[in-house]
């Protein structure tokens, strides 16, 4: 899942200089303790990553400095936890979806379709303490310190016929990841995978009549809107996904608790200023008027969709593990808390 913001592909921070070159983690060699951070987001947050940087090494009084990387600078996506357990990164601002081949709920941490409808949501799911035990206990194992949750926002479908209901699309080939395929697939609905670069091809010739990939700011950005412009927004997973943040257990170590604490607090402030972007750009799009024409999916469909997403794909993931089933049994009592199951 998976959002545009185009090149935002790759992992962590990084020790440097002289304590890099040495194979240590370098907290302890120099005045000042220099971490690469990398982030799967481009240049879009430009501002943001600057923000971070300058507020971490203000508040450490110089002895923290941060250099920030954009997605692709330095390591794949699939290669971020491996990149921050070994020690090449020291953050890695990710998704969990990146690693769900080695993290057993690393699907389920990204987000599964029907697993919350709002950021409120999802926080208070996050935030449960028995959330931060299984988040604390899977990283631990998987040789990375958790940190914290960030939030994405809309993702949603974007068609070039207006949508009224599910039975629509049954006779549309839609975009969709493999988590969303298996859903909509419940309801005979023909889906593929395409990665972002070739949507608009795809959209433009006809290969695909819909996409769910993200948000209008996103779909914008592709210029999806030049081949399609009916956004139906389904009500079946936001934020469509969250980021997770690591750090890698030698260099957070080193840290001290003042120092761990700056970072804390500053890492937390870029999440909430990325979610606030992301908010802010998405309604910019739709308060223009002519990009997108705007639906919702009828309350019984979206229900409906949270139902087959515990059949198809929240099931199959409680199987990896008993942690995994442990965090499936969390969404689906906050689901039927909800109302949705």
């Amino acid at each position: 899942m998976f959002k545009n913001m185009m090149s935002r592909r790759a992992v962590g921070m990084v020790l440097t200089g002289a304590a890099l070159a040495a194979g240590i983690s370098g907290a302890a060699t120099a005045d000042t303790i220099r971490l690469r951070m990398h982030s799967y987001y481009g240049t879009e947050i430009d501002d943001l990553a600057q923000k971070l940087q300058d507020t971490v090494k203000e508040q450490s009084g110089g002895e923290l400095s941060i250099q920030f990387f954009r997605g692709g600078e330095l390591v794949a996506t699939d290669q971020f936890l491996d990149a921050v357990t070994s020690g090449t990164i020291d953050i890695v601002h990710g998704t969990g979806g990146y690693w769900s081949g080695q993290v057993d709920i690393g699907n389920i941490d990204i987000g599964l379709p029907g697993a919350w409808t709002s950021v409120e949501e999802a926080k208070a799911i996050f935030d449960s303490a028995e959330v931060v035990d299984v988040m604390n206990e899977a990283y631990t194992e998987a040789g990375a310190v958790f940190l914290m949750k960030g939030y994405g926002h809309d993702y949603d479908l974007l068609t070039k016929e207006p949508v009224t209901s599910l039975s629509d699309l049954q006779s549309r080939k839609i975009r969709a990841t493999s988590a969303v395929a298996k859903v909509l697939d419940k309801f005979s609905i023909p889906t593929v995978f395409l990665p972002a670069q070739e949507l608009y091809i795809a959209m433009s010739t006809g290969v695909i009549d819909g996409a769910i990939y993200g948000g209008p700011v996103e779909y914008e950005q592709l210029k999806l809107n030049e081949t399609a412009k009916y956004y139906t927004r389904l009500n079946m997973l936001m934020p469509g996904w969250t980021d997770t943040y690591l750090a890698n257990p030698d260099t957070w170590n080193k840290l001290s608790d003042e120092q761990r604490k700056i970072l804390s607090d500053a890492l937390a402030q870029y999440a909430e200023d990325i979610y606030a972007w992301l908010a802010e750009n998405n309604q910019a799009v739709a308060d223009k008027g002519d990009v997108f024409e705007f639906a919702t999916l009828p309350e019984a469909d979206a229900k409906a969709l949270t139902q087959a997403a515990q059949e198809a794909v929240w099931q199959e993931e409680a199987a990896r593990s008993e942690r995994a089933a442990k965090f499936i049994s969390i969404l689906e009592e906050n689901a039927r808390a909800q109302g949705r199951l």
